[in-house]
């Protein structure tokens, strides 16, 4: 003979407090999505979560400069004569950004407003002079002493 532990409104009550406990583990895993930066060329724009982010805490120098030479996963093609908008979140514009060209930073001060527009010629010539087809723009999260955030896009220049 079978003997039933719980009733049928029992059983169903079990499964829902499971079912709910669950979900709130599932919940609690998640991380929070990393802020966004975002370029816009005319009518076309690109958003990047960050490629390397540690929630407004300083990044760690070994882990920022693994994180400078990443490789950028979205691009943007643009013309010398193109204007590009740089935007990021308010809490990016914060702390601080700046803009790195080749590892380097290519501004002194950080800038603290969310949206700035620069000519797209400005990227397109090499530090020795020579003008180049393809460019890695990376925008850092900084308030001028710790590093808090890179991002980083593709600059194509289109054919004209």
């Amino acid at each position: 003979m079978t003997v039933a532990f719980f009733t049928g409104s029992r059983r169903r009550a079990a499964v829902a407090l499971g079912a709910v406990s669950a979900g709130l583990l599932v919940l609690s895993a998640c991380d929070k999505p990393t802020p966004l930066a975002t370029l816009t060329v005319g009518t076309e724009s690109v958003h990047s979560e960050a490629a390397c982010y540690n929630d407004g805490d300083p990044i760690k120098e070994s882990q920022f400069q693994k994180c400078l030479n990443e490789k950028a996963e979205k691009s943007i093609s643009v013309s010398a004569d193109d204007k590009i908008r740089f935007g990021v979140d308010p809490e990016i514009a914060e702390n601080g950004w700046t803009i790195f060209l080749g590892g380097q930073a290519a501004e002194p001060e950080p800038y603290h407003k969310t949206y700035r527009t620069i000519p797209a010629s400005a990227f397109f010539a090499s530090q020795t002079g020579e003008a180049t087809n393809q460019t890695q723009v990376t925008i850092v999260e900084t308030d001028g002493k710790k590093l808090t955030g890179v991002w980083h896009f593709d600059l194509k220049k289109k054919d004209s």
